[in-house]
C-alpha cells in the first residue's frame, strides 16, 4: 500500500500552524462538526435515492411534550371516569410501573369546536378553534411505560440508543432546502445532555445529526457560541477557510473514505455560511409587535416562533421539546400541574398553526403534537398519575393529513388503545409516506444488513390522509 507523501504531511503541518490563531472565526464550524449541521443534499455521496412518489409536506415541526400529556385532559373524554370514580375495574386493572389505585377523574370540561364539532377540552381554549384543521390520534400505543426506552421509541423507532433518529432518517432522505442553514434543528432550553442521542444520526454519515440549540437567551450570538469573529474580517475568514478546506480534501483522498471527516468538510462551510443567514433567522426581534404577541411568552412560545422562521427559511425539521427534563410527568399534584402546562402551550400552538396558514405554509409543513407516552386514569399518590403506554393521544395537522377528525378509540377509561390502534411504527410511516418516502424502501446499508427507521414493521395510516 502506497503511503501519503510526507512533503505533504510536513507542509499541511505548517500550514494548519500559521492559521492556528486566526481561525478561530470558524470555532463555529468546531461546534457544528458535533452537532453536524447538515449539508446540501447535493453535496453527498451518501444521500438516499429520490423520492418514492409526490411528496404532501416539504418539513416537520415536532411538538414534544416530554414526559407525558394524559389524553383525557384534552382530546379524549371519557365520562366513565367520573362514573367510576375511586373505583378499579377490571379494564383498568392493568400493570403500571408505579402503584396505582383506582380510577381518578378529569375535572376539566369539554365542549365541540370548529364546524366538525370534535371535542376539545376547555384547557386548550385557543387551539380548539383550529381543531378542524387537526387530525387526533387517539389511539396511540407503545412499548415500553418507561422514559428513557419511550422517548428513543419516539425519537427512533427502537427502545434502544445507537439509532439514527427521525429527524436524521427526514434529512438523509430529502436533504436541505438552504445550505446556509441546518437542515434539522432541536430547540431546548438548558443544557439537555441526557437527551443528545434523540437526536442523535448514530450509523447514517454526521451531516444529518440534529443541531442543538439552547434558546433560554433569545440573544443569537447566545444561542449559537461562535456565531461571529470580531477580529477577523469575513474575506480573511473565506480564505482561511478555503485553504483549510483544501488541506481537509487532501487528507480525504489519502485514506479513500471517511464519513467523519466529509461531514467535518461540510460543518465548516456550513458554520462561515451560517454567519450571515443564522443570525437574521434566529432574531426574533425582526418580527412585528403583533406576531410576537399572538405566540405570547414563555421558552416554548419562542421556540414556536422560530420554527415557523426556520420553516420559512428551508429547514427541513425543527424539533421542540418542551423543556429540559420530564416536565409533563406529573406522578403528583396533576391537575395543578396540568393546569399550568396546558396555558404555555394552548396559545403558541394556536399562534404557530394560524401563521403557518396565513403564510401559505401549512398545507407543506407537518405539525405533530405528543409525548413519548400518556398517562394513567388511575391514581397515584391520590393526585398523580403514571406513565401509560398502553393506550395515548397525538395530533398532526397541515401536510396532507385531513382536518377535524378523530382518529381511533381507546377503552372507556382512556387506559388502553382498542380501535385502530396506532402503533409508534405506524406514525413514523405515515410522516415518511407525507414525507414522499415508502417506510421499506428508505433504508442504510450498515454492519451487513439494511436499517429503516421503522425496523419492520409499520404501516401508513391511509385513512387519515386528505
Amino acid at each position: 500500500m502506497s503511503q501519503p507523501n510526507s512533503s505533504n504531511i510536513f507542509s499541511r503541518r505548517a500550514a494548519i500552524g500559521r492559521l492556528g490563531g486566526t481561525l478561530g472565526a470558524v470555532g463555529l464550524g468546531s461546534l457544528l462538526a458535533e452537532t453536524c449541521a447538515a449539508a446540501p443534499a447535493s453535496t453527498s455521496p451518501k444521500v438516499a435515492p429520490r423520492l418514492h412518489f409526490a411528496p404532501r409536506a416539504k418539513r416537520v415541526i415536532h411538538l414534544f411534550m416530554n414526559g407525558g400529556p394524559f389524553q383525557g385532559d384534552f382530546f379524549d373524554p371519557k365520562p366513565g371516569l367520573t362514573k367510576y370514580a375511586g373505583q378499579r375495574p377490571k379494564e383498568v386493572d392493568l400493570r403500571t410501573e408505579r402503584a396505582t389505585a383506582g380510577l381518578l377523574p378529569s375535572p376539566f370540561k369539554y365542549s365541540p369546536r370548529g364546524q366538525s364539532g370534535v371535542p376539545v377540552s376547555e384547557l386548550l381554549p385557543k387551539l380548539g378553534e383550529c381543531v378542524d384543521d387537526l387530525c387526533i390520534l387517539r389511539s396511540m400505543h407503545s412499548d415500553n411505560p418507561n422514559h428513557g426506552p419511550a422517548l428513543y421509541m419516539m425519537n427512533n423507532g427502537t427502545i434502544t440508543p445507537k439509532r439514527p433518529c427521525m429527524g436524521s432518517w427526514f434529512l438523509y432522505g430529502l436533504g436541505t432546502e438552504n445550505a446556509n442553514l441546518p437542515g434539522y434543528v432541536v430547540l431546548c432550553p438548558g443544557r439537555p445532555v441526557r437527551f443528545a442521542e434523540l437526536w442523535n444520526s448514530a450509523f447514517l454519515p454526521a451531516e444529518f445529526q440534529g443541531t442543538y440549540i439552547n434558546h433560554s437567551n433569545l440573544d443569537p450570538q447566545e444561542m449559537i457560541p461562535f456565531l461571529k469573529n470580531p477580529s477577523v474580517p469575513r474575506g480573511a475568514q473565506r480564505k482561511q477557510l478555503d485553504l483549510m478546506q483544501a488541506l481537509n480534501r487532501e487528507h480525504l483522498r489519502d485514506r479513500d473514505t471517511d464519513d467523519a471527516l466529509e461531514s467535518r468538510i461540510k460543518s465548516l462551510e456550513s458554520a462561515f455560511r451560517m454567519q450571515t443567514e443564522a443570525a437574521e433567522a434566529f432574531e426574533l426581534k425582526n418580527e412585528t409587535a403583533t406576531t410576537r404577541a399572538a405566540y405570547g411568552t414563555g421558552h416554548f412560545a419562542d421556540a414556536c416562533l422560530l420554527a415557523r422562521r426556520l420553516a420559512e427559511r428551508g429547514v427541513r425539521f425543527t424539533q421542540i421539546y418542551y423543556g429540559n427534563g420530564q416536565p409533563w410527568d406529573t406522578h403528583n399534584k396533576h391537575h395543578e400541574q396540568v393546569r399550568n402546562l396546558a396555558k404555555t402551550i394552548d396559545q403558541p400552538i394556536a399562534a404557530l398553526l394560524n401563521d403557518l396558514k396565513q403564510r401559505g405554509m401549512l398545507d407543506e409543513t407537518l405539525v405533530v403534537w405528543g409525548g413519548e407516552f400518556g398517562r394513567t386514569p388511575v391514581s397515584e399518590n391520590g393526585d398523580g398519575r403514571d406513565h401509560n403506554h398502553y393506550g395515548f393521544t397525538m395530533f398532526l395537522a397541515g401536510g396532507g393529513v385531513r382536518g377535524g377528525m378523530t382518529y381511533g378509540e381507546t377503552d372507556d377509561f382512556g387506559f388502553r388503545a382498542v380501535q385502530n390502534k396506532v402503533h409508534v411504527h405506524d406514525l413514523h410511516a405515515t410522516l415518511l409516506h407525507l414525507l414522499g418516502f415508502d417506510h421499506e424502501k428508505l433504508t442504510y446499508r450498515y454492519s451487513g444488513r439494511d436499517f429503516r427507521l421503522t425496523d419492520v414493521h409499520g404501516r401508513v395510516l391511509k385513512e387519515i390522509l386528505a
